[in-house]
């Protein structure tokens, strides 16, 4: 099953065949097309959706594709992310919103600050975003944890930055480093790694990059990005404290739920992988994100709804009111996935594959980590880098040792996460939940991924003096 889910990881976000435009052209194409999105944006104020479509559409033409491949490149992009991202944060727009109407948010975040000095609350919430990503895909965990980030921000006083941005650091370094995440497993399966091992590795890596990027660099993004706390997840204050909340346990059980049923699944990966008996595949379906986010929405109405006091019309006026708000956020997400898949299909990725193919001279870890920086700024896709860069770099892997070879998959995955711009997804999904413009989103977004993936490779170099070098 672990072998069957790597193929199709590695066959969905394989590079398009090889590039036909001139490398020179390709390059022109990536830097054309990320200038008008940016133009169009500051200058023009044009909505970024629109932005980013006229962006592909440059990129794609001035790259060398034909116009109708363009438009079908664009739509396959946001068609794709819409299959995915898009689903998972309308579900979780749902249960952010009855999580906060039913007064369940209130409590949690109640019990965090109450019980946390104002110091320690950003490594707090650190370890909340680490916790919850362990298991959990990075978009999921941000649209689950969102509700909690701004209502904590409201109710302790601190700049957003503070509270955001660790939750955040917590959620990436895992998503990059630790399986069982897709990049460390594609990369794991490609490269022959050991799983555990590089299970270990990734946790003792994280921990450090987490502290770093998050709470420590929060406390300078505070004071560049000085911004308000955004209108989401608002609930309607004098109703609830008119009626009972839901527990402390019920609302932290509503929130784990998903968490847990996603880590059963990847459990259940590791210990069979191979074998299909009845409960492993009801694990794996109940595993599946938007599964996992089903089912706790579903939960929420029991746990949160009944649980707070809401009647059968005030549940259904909760979840009609989650979707508007998020609609903008949605429809760039998408964009922001069509224009990736554009630069993707014009074949740059293979290009800057190529040149680092030919590199000598280099230490592999700081070459597989180049590889896929390069790959994943070119593409804005995590997933493609990691598989690009494990391509390249496996016949390397036959002069390395064990804990070598897991070293190397961790530092395609802190390459992999370096650099967010304007041609990710996820640069987007933070930019419009936080509220930010686009050069606030590049002051702490962009740097905090940077900082993710320089300290986790900083972490890996430092681990290899340790585990030996080549075998």
């Amino acid at each position: 099953m672990l072998h069957t889910t790597l193929s199709r990881l590695a066959a969905a976000a394989a590079p398009a065949p090889h590039p036909t435009a001139p490398e020179g052209q390709l390059i022109l194409a990536a830097i054309v097309g990320i200038a008008v999105i940016v133009i169009l944006i500051t200058w023009l104020k044009l909505h970024p959706f629109l932005s980013l479509l006229l962006g592909s559409l440059v990129a794609g033409l001035v790259g060398g594709m034909a116009a109708d491949a363009v438009v079908a490149s664009f739509i396959t992009g946001f068609g794709n992310t819409m299959g995915s991202v898009g689903v998972l944060i309308g579900l979780g727009a749902m249960y952010g919103k009855l999580l906060a109407d039913s007064g369940g948010a209130d409590r949690i975040v109640d019990t965090l600050v109450s019980r946390t000095s104002a110091r320690l609350l950003p490594w707090t919430m650190g370890a909340v975003g680490a916790i919850i990503g362990l298991p959990m895909f990075f978009e999921v965990g941000l649209v689950l944890l969102m509700p909690v980030i701004i209502l904590v921000t409201r109710r302790s006083g601190l700049p957003l930055m503070r509270i955001a941005l660790p939750t955040i650091a917590g959620l990436s370094a895992m998503h990059g480093l630790v399986p069982p995440h897709p990049g460390p497993l594609v990369a794991i399966g490609a490269l022959g790694a050991n799983l555990g091992l590089t299970l270990a590795f990734g946790v003792l890596v994280a921990i450090p990059t987490i502290a770093i990027a998050g709470p420590l660099f929060s406390k300078l993004a505070a004071r560049w990005v000085p911004v308000g706390v955004p209108d989401l997840f608002v609930a309607d204050e004098k109703e609830i404290e008119t009626r009972r909340r839901p527990s402390f346990a019920a609302a932290l059980v509503s929130i784990l739920l998903p968490v847990v049923l996603m880590l059963a699944k990847a459990v259940a990966d590791i210990a069979s992988p191979d074998a299909a008996p009845v409960w492993k595949v009801a694990v794996d379906f109940l595993g599946t994100p938007v599964i996992a986010l089903t089912v706790a929405v579903l939960a929420g109405l029991f746990l949160l709804g009944v649980g707070g006091g809401m009647d059968r019309k005030a549940i259904q006026t909760s979840l009609s009111a989650s979707l508007p708000p998020i609609a903008g956020i949605i429809f760039i997400v998408g964009a922001g996935g069509g224009f990736k898949q554009v630069l993707v299909d014009t074949g740059i990725g293979q290009v800057i594959a190529g040149w680092a193919t030919g590199a000598s001279g280099i230490v592999v870890l700081l070459l597989a980590w180049t590889v896929a920086a390069l790959i994943r700024v070119a593409t804005g896709s995590a997933t493609v880098a990691t598989v690009t860069a494990a391509g390249i770099l496996l016949p390397l892997t036959e002069h390395l040792s064990t804990p070598m070879i897991s070293l190397m998959v961790l530092a395609i995955g802190a390459g992999s996460v370096f650099l967010s711009h304007v041609n990710d997804a996820g640069f987007w999904l933070v930019k419009e939940y936080l509220g930010l413009d686009i050069p606030q989103t590049l002051k702490s977004w962009t740097v905090l991924e940077c900082l993710v993936s320089i300290v986790g490779l900083a972490g890996v170099l430092v681990l290899s003096l340790f585990v030996g070098g080549l075998g």
